[in-house]
């Protein structure tokens, strides 16, 4: 796998420009892959199967950064003359909000000067941001007039009380991300996993989870990870979720930091899945912390080794 950012700056194959962040990764399959502006990569020569994953970010006019991690495989042959048709990719959605409070919130986690107390209270508020970035769209709304003091009447919009909304912060950082859900998201429900690492083979178990036995398929579930390195534990708790109700299309992730090797893991479990997301760091050593990263993020957050 090879993984590429490219900026505005950046030129791409055939003269072309990058307008905004693209992450682009791919493993090759005995064929030679380009980037082309507005295009997945596509390969050129002679018969050849293709399998690829992109994350391309891009800002919308409200200053939102999206980004689509696609995973796709096709077979660019030829059988007298006329080419296969082409299945359309499934794809994941990643957003990246370009506000200046997530890349200060980011940088102060960041740096191996920062204190337990500043860790956490940095990680809340950039808990916090996300969130609203994730609600803006998501959360269902009810039109209906109110009478104002001035004895006129003016529309206006409430949060849809009857629609569940759900928290499931896996342990133990995800909690710090949902420190403002409660006060953000009075009604909704929490539901704590609690998952632990092994060292040696990076495979996730599982040590505590309070789910319902049922989760009512209409609720929006949103799930918190700090990090989201491997992507072995969030993939776990979402089948756990779905097999227990949640509708994966209701369900919603929420991490400070991400990397290529849980969205591409989360892709392939879940294509329709969004991801709202701090930063993406382009690597993961061979002990599962991202690099830069911010270290163990649980102990930074708790004061703990």
């Amino acid at each position: 796998m090879m993984i590429q950012e490219l900026t505005s700056s950046s030129r791409l194959p055939g003269n072309h420009r990058m307008e905004g962040r693209v992450w682009t990764m791919w493993t090759t399959a005995k064929q030679q892959m380009h980037g082309h502006h507005h295009h997945h990569p596509r390969t050129t020569g002679t018969a050849s199967t293709r399998h690829h994953m992109v994350f391309r970010s891009k800002t919308h006019g409200d200053g939102r950064c999206a980004g689509l991690v696609t995973r796709a495989s096709s077979t660019d042959a030829q059988s007298g003359g006329e080419k296969k048709k082409k299945q359309p990719p499934s794809q994941m959605l990643v957003y990246v909000p370009p506000h200046p409070l997530v890349k200060h919130w980011m940088g102060v986690m960041r740096s191996v000067d920062t204190p337990t107390p500043v860790f956490r209270s940095a990680a809340a508020e950039l808990g916090r941001i996300l969130l609203y970035e994730m609600l803006r769209e998501w959360m269902p709304t009810l039109e209906a007039q109110v009478q104002t003091p001035t004895g006129s009447t003016a529309d206006a919009t409430f949060v849809d009380p009857t629609r569940p909304i759900v928290c499931v912060p896996v342990l133990r950082a995800g909690t710090v991300l949902l420190d403002q859900a409660q006060t953000l998201l009075p009604a909704s429900i929490t539901y704590h996993v609690g998952y632990v690492r092994n060292e040696e083979n990076l495979e996730a178990s599982c040590y505590l989870n309070k789910l319902p036995e049922k989760i009512d398929p209409n609720a929006l579930c949103i799930v918190s990870d700090m990090m989201l390195a491997t992507g072995g534990t969030m993939v776990q708790v979402i089948k756990d979720m779905v097999a227990r109700g949640a509708d994966p299309s209701n369900i919603r992730v929420l991490s400070a930091l991400a990397a290529p090797p849980a969205l591409q893991k989360l892709n392939d479990a879940f294509p329709g899945l969004v991801v709202y997301t701090g930063m993406i760091d382009a690597e993961v050593d061979d002990k599962g912390y991202i690099i830069p990263g911010v270290g163990d993020a649980g102990d930074r957050a708790f004061g703990t080794q």
